[in-house]
């Protein structure tokens, strides 16, 4: 064997697992035997629903670039070039929701995600995402993290200096845990149940019922039996029609068996497992057989996937990017990155405009700042912070105090 072949052959067991039936995609097998991969678990209905509800929302969010300006004023920094690439569009392909989405779902499935950062005067140009799944990463002599990988049949070699990379649950500095291999057994187990039932229905017999005879029937009988039944009782239209039945004949209802139902119930036992695992309550992926459909219970199950779900996903990727993409001039500057999670408000107006009353009623919204997340012009005058005076001391009750004029410098 030459030297191509002996790379060519390293290639291919690099790429390939050797399984007992033959060579299969790089993947794992869990304890039910079932290969999982990214395709195979995302053909899970759960975890589809699982990691399109967090990707979605996650990317749905606004990522804003502000400053804050040595007084503690805080504003959105529009003119920074980070701004442009975070909130508009990291690349030539993609808008802010598909690129977040893309590194969403990496860090759901793989629990890491990659970016090359494209720089142009030494300022951040661009991000271009690289599927988790092709790099390998290692810890240099000097220290650095080397990122390899081959995509469109070039070979790719980069470093975490020209590298954006978003660890998931783990705190690795090479890496975090990926889901795919610490669910692998729960997604097998759910696989082999969906294949289980899908053989079921497809090869199983699954009359409605039995006519049992008192004696046996000549081949006419049998035939004339068989096209009278399914001409008068087949299909809906002839649901609940009586059924005469003579000369000793009998009928015997069929329904599902304590096996059937078993498996059944352990297909719905894996979508709250499959939940589990991505942090999701099953309400919101649909399912809601335990729980009603409407009521406090499942608000509270909501707001708490906002706080322990959402929340440590969102700082994760926004203090990523501070670390990797920000330059000392920036920190000093009081440049920050953060999503805004108003934006969870934007389908909910009792909601939104309860927060909306909050802050102008206690002063920390002005109407202006109000009038700008709707959408909506400014006027004359609603710049001014203002504050509800209701308590105040019993012997200035009735008086009027008035404010002063707004300068119009």
């Amino acid at each position: 064997m030459n030297a191509i072949q002996k790379i060519k052959s390293a290639i291919v067991r690099r790429l390939t697992v050797r399984e007992p039936d033959g060579w299969v995609p790089e993947g794992m097998r869990g304890d039910a035997g079932e290969l999982v991969t990214d395709s195979t678990a995302l053909s899970l209905s759960a975890v589809w629903a699982c990691v399109n509800l967090l990707a979605g929302t996650i990317a749905s969010l606004p990522l804003m670039v502000y400053r804050t300006d040595a007084q503690g004023k805080r504003t959105v920094a529009r003119d920074h070039r980070l701004y442009r690439v975070l909130h508009d569009s990291p690349n030539y392909d993609q808008t802010a929701v598909d690129f977040w989405e893309f590194v969403s779902a990496s860090l759901e499935l793989w629990g890491n995600a990659y970016a090359r950062v494209e720089r142009s005067g030494g300022q951040v140009s661009g991000l271009h995402p690289i599927a988790p799944n092709l790099v390998s990463v290692r810890r240099l002599s000097n220290g650095s993290i080397e990122y390899r990988w081959t995509e469109d049949g070039k070979s790719f070699v980069e470093t975490d200096q020209t590298m954006l990379h978003i660890r998931g649950f783990g705190g690795n500095p090479l890496g975090g845990m990926s889901t795919l291999h610490f669910g692998r057994n729960t997604f097998s187990l759910a696989r082999a149940i969906d294949r289980s039932a899908g053989g079921m229905f497809k090869n199983g017999l699954r009359p409605s019922g039995v006519l049992t005879f008192a004696a046996w029937l000549s081949p006419e009988q049998r035939e004339l039996a068989e096209k009278k039944l399914t001409e008068k009782f087949l299909g809906a239209v002839n649901s609940g029609r009586p059924l005469i039945l003579e000369g000793g004949t009998t009928w015997q209802q069929l329904t599902i068996s304590p096996e059937d139902a078993q498996m059944l119930e352990s297909r719905s036992f894996s979508v709250e497992e499959i939940c589990r695992f991505f942090g999701v309550p099953p309400h919101m992926v649909g399912r809601t057989e335990k729980s009603t459909s409407w009521g406090t219970g499942l608000e509270q199950q909501t707001l708490a996937f906002q706080k322990f779900t959402l929340r440590r996903r969102l700082k994760r990727i926004e203090q990523a990017l501070e670390k990797q993409l920000l330059k000392p001039e920036d920190r000093a500057n009081g440049i920050t990155i953060e999503f805004n999670l108003e934006g969870l408000l934007r389908g909910d107006s009792a909601a939104r405009a309860s927060f909306y009353q909050s802050g102008l009623t206690n002063g920390w919204m002005t109407i202006n700042e109000v009038r700008s997340l709707e959408n909506m012009p400014a006027v004359e005058g609603g710049d001014v912070p203002r504050m509800q005076m209701q308590v105040v001391p019993i012997t200035q009750a009735g008086t009027q105090n008035q404010l002063p004029a707004p300068n119009k410098e």
